[in-house]
């Protein structure tokens, strides 16, 4: 059964409602099994606020797929590894497991959905120039690996209020526009329920924040958009096809390679948590929480647009170039490229010197760019006040 746009939008609100009502009930359980962060240096919240709102967004999200989507594979085993991260995630928000427990609850969950849900097993893919590739034996492992990966982009970058939830709605809006493209109509249909869930749970994420997802939310979105993209995103047949998750998602994924090659550059454990996220970083140039999250929300959407648009501008025609569609979609692509970069550089380096400058007006420029420097070096800054 093919589902339409409309089945999308009504089981996005139904996973927006559901996930929204439920909620503050998560809360108060978490205050009662003592799931609560506390302010601390690393984070940027000021007082004590309850996790396990992942428990939410699992009850949304499965509540809508149990309505629109069949009792069958693929989306049990869906369902399945959703319900194992989701149980993992909470535990840890509980009790703190230790990063290798963690790291074995998600391939479990991975593991789980590529046992029970074959089709979600990239086996093939499409690459610019080279065309078709099979995966063969490296199906499992390779599909697996790309599950956990995106599973600790999201569970690394989600640091201040309603970053993640609302940087997930956004990709999963984005998955949802080019799986329909595609005719993949279900697992557009889940990836519409994934932004629901996100959105809902935003109402009561959006700073100040009274709950956070904590690694139960954060794990399974995660691993809801990673499904998302090998159900359907990959297997669109376009030749970027690949490149479509990594475009969508590249916020989480440049922020969390950033924080992870800074961490072994240092030869600091990389599981072991710090405050060089990009949020982090934007905070302590002056940006408030919310002007924080709304200048990666614009970021994500912008290069949600782009990933978009790949599938409506006719650049290729059967792997022949058109000079005029593939000139503007070089545009785009440029575009974005030069956006990121004004973001990750003048936003966060540039500003800071100006900061500085007008902080310490009797120091020379050549002064101000080595503190910069020697700063950027360690990721040792002193927070900045606007």
């Amino acid at each position: 059964m093919s589902l339409s746009g409309w089945d999308a939008l009504f089981a996005c609100v139904v996973a927006a409602f559901v996930t929204a009502a439920v909620t503050p009930l998560t809360a108060r359980l978490a205050h009662r099994l003592g799931a609560v962060d506390a302010p601390s240096e690393r984070g940027l919240s000021d007082r004590p606020t309850p996790r396990l709102g992942g428990l939410a967004i699992f009850v949304g999200v499965a509540v809508a797929t149990l309505i629109w989507l069949p009792f069958e594979e693929p989306w049990t085993g869906v369902l399945a590894g959703a319900a194992v991260i989701t149980f993992v995630g909470a535990i840890d928000d509980v009790v703190d497991l230790r990063p290798a427990l963690k790291l074995l609850g998600q391939i479990a969950a991975a593991l789980l959905v590529v046992t029970l849900a074959h089709q979600a097993r990239v086996e093939s893919f499409t690459l610019p120039l080279i065309h078709h590739v099979d995966t063969g034996e490296l199906t499992v492992p390779l599909t697996v690996l790309g599950l956990v990966a995106i599973m600790n982009a999201v569970n690394l970058s989600d640091g201040i209020d309603g970053l993640a939830a609302g940087v997930c709605a956004i990709a999963a809006a984005s998955f949802a526009v080019i799986a329909f493209d595609a005719d993949f109509t279900r697992p557009g249909a889940l990836a519409a329920i994934i932004a629901g869930a996100a959105l809902g749970f935003l109402v009561h994420n959006f700073h100040p924040a009274s709950v956070f997802m904590g690694d139960a939310g954060s794990n399974l979105l995660g691993l809801l958009l990673g499904c998302v993209a090998a159900l359907g995103t990959v297997k669109t047949g376009a030749a970027i096809a690949l490149f479509l998750p990594l475009l969508v998602l590249a916020v989480p994924f440049l922020d969390t390679t950033f924080v992870v090659l800074k961490r072994m550059k240092y030869r600091r454990p990389v599981y072991q948590a710090d405050a060089n996220h990009f949020h982090h970083r934007f905070s302590r140039i002056g940006f408030s929480q919310r002007r924080t999250v709304l200048y990666l929300y614009a970021w994500t959407l912008m290069l949600g647009g782009v990933a978009v648009a790949t599938r409506f501008v006719p650049y290729s025609d059967h792997g022949d170039l058109r000079a005029g569609w593939a000139v503007l979609m070089g545009g785009l692509l440029l575009l974005a490229l030069l956006a990121s970069v004004y973001l990750v550089y003048v936003l966060e380096i540039l500003k800071f010197r100006r900061l500085l400058r007008r902080q310490q007006p009797k120091r020379s420029s050549a002064e101000i760019d080595a503190d910069v420097e020697a700063r950027l070096e360690t990721g040792e800054w002193e927070a900045v006040k606007r």
